[in-house]
């Protein structure tokens, strides 16, 4: 240290930079003071320079203990490249060469070596790194991705466990770790299991400003959703995460077909492949990558313009660290997730995998955070940052939801019976059974347990378990209310629930609008007819108008020809009923008004049947990927009666995908069927069929048939 006058010309020496980033200089001191160190530094915050400025102004050698042989060789080569002694040792080097290296570091001419954890422990390694203490010396341990220690991180792997040997061996040798993203309970863990001591803690903030978060609803046309996106990139780098390998290799080569510069990455593909792929991305060769989560750990490539979760990640530590790949450069990036519920089910499977019950509690815990992040409609900040236990104030005017906020209403009232309702339940159970004593179900368990008796037993019929969710996320989020973290997701009260208790403070929330029938459908078609009659009557006012020299308006208000293009009166009487027709008027003008609405009325297709309000909520929930058992589930009806809704969504054109529910080739030998002995009779169709299919389905693809007809 002496050579420099300062930390900031070492850095300026070594790396190039006038100035530390926010944070980076007190881990660096308290690293030179010989304290172990656990750093929680977003990515993109520079945490690699946090430990590596230390190990160069310190005698002797750091070991960095790595995940990923891509996160090992992408940092050697950065430092390399920068004239800095720093090496490897894994699995890719054959004798001769990690000889070399092994004889570099006796030499003196390394300062940083990077392993992976199995290769810590073993027998010739830990000889090896006897030798180095009497020679070289030992300067510290760096454990990178310090999350992957933890159980309850969502990178766990089993062999970090074994670096707690670490302090065994090695008491006397500081300890540094690192990780971009741990909540508290991680945090605590790491602490544990590395037996950090004299510990220096830093934790900036989670937030990284530059991204912009969004979540868009996946429906059976997310590819063109998805399409459109990448292409209004112009060409910018990306990476595209889906849940699969069957996923990455059919997006990636829809892509290509559609003209995008994309390329595939899981773990499937050969070695050599995978290799190729990566360096062409990082080099700008080509500028997106659609991969599994195999993808991106330590890739350090900072001009990541957008990232796309295609599916639904399990928990929102995954989220946040993938996402974070975007904007390293802290300039403007875009972080969007297409989510369905159908998505849940997919990631239901695969913690059903697990075979060691308390991990699938665990995860099942985290996929819901995740699911609150997808269907929250508050700041996505705010739902994001309280996971990891920073609070935000919200507003960031950087996500879809601070872009487009939903309205804002005072639900104090609600807010005291849901927080009475889980006192009074002892503070025993989670949001599900909470809503489920307020809406008075009469399951089972709450009948057992006699919460049926309580106060607040059915006080919360006037809203839905949507709503109640809702404002059951935002006060987790706002920190009104906590939750258990062992796996079971127990509500309880904290010092800010009983201040709402007592009156001593508001709770406000964002929530979610019932949209009518207009917003949901779009424009009707009643409407858009009624617009184009307007118009043609308009055109035969200003005709009557310039041929007896008058004013328009001293024919007829464009209030009347409003009516007149919604009523369509067909007969003189019916006609004399619009406001501002006067038997006069209807004696000097009616006729060309009256034949010009029949003439227009004739040519029009016959009007499909007006739908109900149930049913345009049945749409709604569809629309939102609720499948037919989760409508029902939520509104208390039948399968049967939602289907009946789906069919008459389907006769009347609306846009509801009747793949969702009838494969095409049973939707052909259906319709084959309704040619055969017509469509009036289920029961006769199903016979016709010899009982293959469902009534359901018939039901559905029938409806779909009957509105082709009509429109042909």
């Amino acid at each position: 240290m002496s050579q420099f006058p300062s930390l900031e010309a070492a850095l300026k020496h070594f790396f190039g930079y006038e100035s530390f980033r926010l944070g980076q200089k007190a881990v660096i001191e308290a690293a030179l003071q010989n304290r172990d160190v656990l750093a929680i530094m977003p990515t993109g915050a520079g945490k690699s320079i946090c430990f590596q400025l230390p190990a160069l102004l310190q005698p002797g050698l750091t070991i960095v203990i790595s995940p990923l042989i891509a996160l090992m060789q992408d940092q050697v080569d950065t430092l390399t490249d920068n004239g800095i002694g720093a090496t490897f040792l894994n699995s890719t080097l054959n004798l001769d060469q990690a000889r070399s290296r092994i004889q570099a570091i006796f030499n003196g001419k390394i300062k940083l070596l990077y392993v992976a954890p199995e290769r810590l422990f073993n027998e010739g390694f830990q000889e090896f790194l006897t030798d180095v203490v009497q020679s070289v010396g030992l300067s510290g341990f760096v454990v990178d991705e310090a999350h992957c220690v933890s159980e309850w991180g969502h990178d766990f792997r089993p062999e970090y466990r074994q670096l707690a040997r670490l302090r065994r061996n090695y008491p006397q040798t500081p300890c540094h770790a690192f990780t971009a993203t741990a909540t508290e309970r991680v945090r605590q863990d790491i602490i544990n299991q590395l037996a950090l001591q004299n510990l220096s803690f830093h934790c900036t903030s989670f937030n990284r400003p530059n991204l912009y978060y969004e979540v868009i609803p996946k429906t059976s046309r997310s590819y063109d959703q998805l399409l459109k996106y990448v292409r209004r990139q112009r060409g910018a780098s990306g990476i595209i995460y889906c849940s699969s390998r069957k996923k990455v290799d059919e997006i990636g080569d829809r892509l290509q077909a559609d003209g995008i510069k994309a390329l595939s990455y899981h773990a499937g593909m050969k070695a050599s492949l995978r290799e190729k792929s990566q360096d062409q991305f990082i080099r700008d060769d080509v500028p997106v990558m659609v991969a599994t989560i195999a993808f991106g750990m330590g890739i350090d490539k900072p001009d990541v313009r957008f990232v796309v979760h295609y599916d639904l990640p399990g928990n929102l530590e995954r989220y946040y660290q993938e996402s974070g790949r975007a904007g390293r450069d802290s300039e403007p990036a875009q972080c969007v997730l297409f989510y369905s519920v159908g998505d849940i089910k997919k990631a239901e499977y695969f913690i059903e995998l697990k075979e060691d019950e308390q991990e699938k509690r665990i995860a099942y815990q985290q996929l819901q955070k995740m699911i609150d992040y997808a269907e929250g409609i508050e700041c996505r900040r705010t739902i994001q940052l309280s996971y990891f236990g920073e609070q935000f104030p919200g507003n960031c005017d950087n996500c879809d939801n601070c872009k487009n906020p939903k309205p804002v209403e005072d639900w104090t009232i609600e807010a005291q019976k849901l927080l009475s309702c889980v006192a009074r339940c002892r503070e025993r159970y989670g949001l599900n059974y909470i809503i489920d004593v307020l809406k008075g179900s009469k399951q089972a368990k709450i009948l057992q347990n006699k919460h049926d008796e309580l106060s607040t037993y059915g006080i919360g019929r006037d809203h839905t378990k949507d709503e109640w969710k809702n404002l059951g996320r935002s006060l987790l989020h706002q920190g009104f209310m906590a939750e258990t973290t062992d796996g079971y997701r127990v509500l309880k009260l904290n010092d800010l629930s009983w201040e709402i208790l007592r009156k001593q403070r508001e709770v406000n929330i964002a929530v979610e609008t019932r949209k009518s029938v207009e917003e949901i459908l779009g424009i009707s078609e009643s409407r858009m007819d009624a617009e184009m009659l307007f118009e043609e009557l308009r055109r035969l006012r200003k005709h009557l108008a310039d041929v007896n020299w008058v004013a328009p308006y001293m024919i007829f208000s464009d209030s009347a020809l409003r009516q007149m293009a919604k009523k369509r009166p067909q007969t003189r009487a019916d006609f004399t009923q619009i406001s501002g027709v006067t038997i006069a008027k209807m004696q000097r003008y009616g006729e060309p008004f009256l034949e010009k609405i029949k003439e227009f009325c004739r040519a029009q297709p016959a009007p499909k049947p007006r739908l109900s309000e149930t049913q345009i909520f049945t749409l709604q929930l569809y629309q939102r990927g609720l499948s037919v058992a989760d409508i029902a589930k939520e509104r208390n009806l039948t399968a049967s009666t939602i289907n009946n809704h789906l069919a008459d969504l389907i006769q009347n054109g609306k846009e509801v995908v009747l793949e969702d529910f009838v494969n095409p080739p049973a939707q052909t030998e259906i319709k084959r069927a309704i040619a055969a002995v017509g469509h009036e009779s289920l029961t006769q169709l199903r016979e016709h069929l010899k009982e293959k299919f469902t009534y359901d389905a018939i039901k559905l693809v029938r409806a779909q048939w009957l509105n082709e007809q009509a429109e042909k």
